[in-house]
C-alpha cells in the first residue's frame, strides 16, 4: 500500500514538473525566458520546453493594442480651456525590451501619452485643433513613437477623438462664423458690383464709338417692352438736350 501511494505521488509530481516545463505559445505570443534570472533568449510561437525552477518566462502579447487616452483637460495657446481625449494603437515589436526596459509598458505608454498629448496640444490655438487633426495627430504620433522605441514599443497611429469646450465658447464660435459668413457675403456683393460697373463701362464705351449699335439697341429695348402687349412707347432724348433746357430754366442774372 505504501509503494502504491510513493508511485502515485511520485506521478504527480512528475506531471507538475512536465507543466511547469512544457508551454505552448500562440501565434502572435513570444516567450522572454530567463534563466536564474539572467536574460537568455525569446522563444516562440510553438512548443517551448522550460527547466522547472532554473528558468522563468514572460509572455508578451505582439498584437496591436488600442488603448484609451482619458480625457485630458488643458489650456489652449489662446486662452481657452477645453477636454481632449484620443485613442493609441500601438504594439510590441521587440518583446525582451518590451518586459526589460519598462515595468508595465502598457501603463506606462498610456502615462506618456496623456502628458504628450497635453504638452502638444498646449501649444497650438483652439482654431487647430479643430481644423488641423491630421497634423496634430501626426505630431503626437511622432513624439510617442520617439520616446517608446527604447521599450521595444511601435505606436501606429495616434486619434484625436473628442475636443469639449465650454458652452460659452461654443456661442462664441458660432457669432464668430456667423460675423465670417456676412463678411464673405458682403466681399462677394462687392465684387459683383465691381464686375458688373466694369461690364456696363464696357458696353457704353462700345456703343459710343458706333451709333448703330445704339440704335439697335433702342429697337431691342422698344421690343422688350411691347413684349407684354404693353403700349408705352418710349423716345431716347439726348443728354445734351436735357443740359439745354436745364440752362433755359435757369433766371437770368
Amino acid at each position: 500500500m505504501f509503494d502504491i501511494a510513493s508511485y502515485g505521488a511520485l506521478l504527480i509530481l512528475v506531471i507538475v514538473v512536465l507543466l511547469q516545463a512544457v508551454k505552448v505559445m500562440r501565434e502572435y505570443e513570444r516567450a522572454v525566458v530567463f534563466t536564474l534570472g539572467r536574460f537568455s533568449g525569446v522563444k516562440g510561437p510553438g512548443l517551448i520546453l522550460l527547466i522547472p525552477v532554473v528558468q522563468q518566462m514572460v509572455r508578451v502579447d505582439l498584437r496591436t493594442i488600442v488603448l484609451d487616452v482619458p480625457s485630458q483637460d488643458l489650456i489652449s495657446r489662446d486662452n481657452v480651456s477645453v477636454k481632449v481625449s484620443a485613442v493609441i494603437y500601438f504594439r510590441v515589436i521587440d518583446a525582451d525590451r518590451a518586459v526589460i526596459q519598462v515595468e508595465n509598458y502598457m501603463d506606462a505608454t498610456s502615462q506618456l501619452a496623456q502628458t504628450t498629448l497635453r504638452s502638444v496640444l498646449g501649444k497650438h490655438d483652439l482654431d487647430d485643433m479643430l481644423a488641423e487633426r491630421d497634423k496634430l495627430n501626426q505630431d503626437i504620433r511622432s513624439i510617442l513613437d520617439s520616446q517608446t522605441e527604447e521599450w521595444g514599443i511601435k505606436v501606429a497611429n495616434v486619434e484625436i477623438k473628442h475636443v469639449d469646450i465650454d458652452e460659452s465658447m461654443i456661442r462664441a464660435i458660432a457669432r464668430q462664423a456667423e460675423a465670417e459668413r456676412n463678411r464673405r457675403a458682403r466681399v462677394i456683393n462687392a465684387e459683383g458690383e465691381k464686375q458688373a460697373a466694369h461690364a456696363v463701362l464696357e458696353a457704353a464705351q462700345t456703343l459710343a464709338t458706333i451709333p448703330e449699335a445704339m440704335q439697335l439697341r433702342y429697337l431691342n429695348t422698344l421690343s422688350d417692352i411691347g413684349a407684354d402687349k404693353n403700349t408705352t412707347i418710349v423716345f431716347p432724348m439726348p443728354m445734351e438736350i436735357g443740359t439745354a433746357l436745364a440752362n433755359m430754366a435757369k433766371p437770368k442774372a
